[in-house]
């Protein structure tokens, strides 16, 4: 079977004709395989949905129980048929619970990655390459001006910054889902084992991640009573970017403004967000892994979506692979 009759871009996304279904449809559809729980990937209103249990029940808790019509859990590299296609699951690495889903028929593959990265992450299975003769990739950060640091020597800035400035609080801007606990993570493994006070709607997800197993260690929220804005001088305090930008961050003393993002490699984006501490730490590949991942895989062909498309092309091209851009719309990498 031809790749493009296999699975093709419409308006509602990526689209299984021989399955009847969507991958990560920005709209409400009736079968929907979902890759993972990021808002801009995972939406409501589908009537039936397919996705690993933790993307399932991250949906739930951000959507309530009856996000969508029936559901159906894919285990991960167990093959199930939708009609006359199989479809298989494999981790991303990308947050908790995030799949790259495999669609195969008439002797065809092609993977479809979602957002992935390559980088250790203790709160999430990491990537697994699976062969393939098309492999859909995102392109985020697809320039080869992005090279992210080692996340460790990020996570050292901010534990510096707690040292020399101890009557500070230490404000961190970092998405809900997988972000927010990622950082926890890294700050626990370096050694730091204060508590960590999160903003409310991190709450949820955090219990979430730990009763998956993941240590985040003692998590307080992030609510300050008369009297007590004293407690936060030298505390790290964690919470959706959009809270930032309302008074409840100007609640803190004297708060230093941080924002972990493989965005903060761009210095005008941190200017212009009021960053005093910039975070390099992205959930998605920079691009060297972008190109290595490609190289590891070896597909035949190669698709690019949301991102930096036409330079990831272009290197496709010159490597002799085979490449196009699907030019999809609908998925947002601001908040990475």
């Amino acid at each position: 079977m031809r790749p493009d009759t296999l699975l093709y871009p419409t308006p509602k996304g990526l689209f299984c004709e021989a399955g009847g279904f969507y991958v990560d449809p920005v709209q409400p559809v009736e079968r929907a395989l979902i890759t993972h729980g990021h808002a801009d990937h995972a939406r409501s209103g589908h009537t039936h949905v397919m996705a690993t249990r933790q993307t399932l029940e991250i949906m739930a808790i951000r959507y309530g129980a009856e996000f969508c019509g029936t559901a159906q859990e894919a285990v991960l590299g167990e093959t199930q048929s939708i009609g006359d296609v199989r479809v298989s699951f494999h981790p991303a690495g990308h947050c908790l619970g995030s799949a790259q889903i495999a669609v195969e028929a008439g002797g065809t593959r092609i993977v479809v990655s979602g957002d992935y990265k390559r980088r250790r992450d203790l709160t999430c299975l990491p990537f697994e390459p699976v062969p393939c003769d098309v492999f859909i990739t995102e392109a985020t950060f697809g320039l080869p001006v992005f090279h992210h640091p080692d996340d460790r020597g990020e996570v050292g800035k901010l534990l510096t910054s707690l040292r020399q400035f101890p009557e500070r609080a230490h404000l961190v801007g970092a998405y809900a889902l997988g972000k927010a606990q990622r950082v926890i993570a890294l700050l626990r493994e370096a050694g730091y084992h204060e508590p960590i006070y999160i903003h409310g709607a991190l709450a949820k997800l955090c219990d979430y991640y730990v009763s998956q197993g993941i240590d985040l260690g003692e998590l307080r929220p992030a609510t300050i009573k008369a009297g007590e804005k004293a407690t936060f001088a030298g505390a790290v305090v964690i919470g959706p970017p959009s809270a930032f930008a309302d008074k409840w961050a100007r609640r803190f003393p004297d708060p230093v403004s941080i924002f972990a993002s493989g965005w903060m490699l761009v210095r005008q984006r941190a200017r212009q967000r009021g960053v005093e501490l910039p975070m390099i730490i992205s959930d998605h590949c920079d691009w060297a892994e972008l190109t290595d991942t490609i190289r590891e895989i070896r597909p035949s062909e190669v698709w690019v979506t949301h991102g930096r498309e036409e330079a990831l092309v272009r290197w496709c091209e010159l490597e002799g692979i085979r490449a196009r851009p699907l030019h999809l719309v609908g998925y947002d990498d601001e908040g990475e």
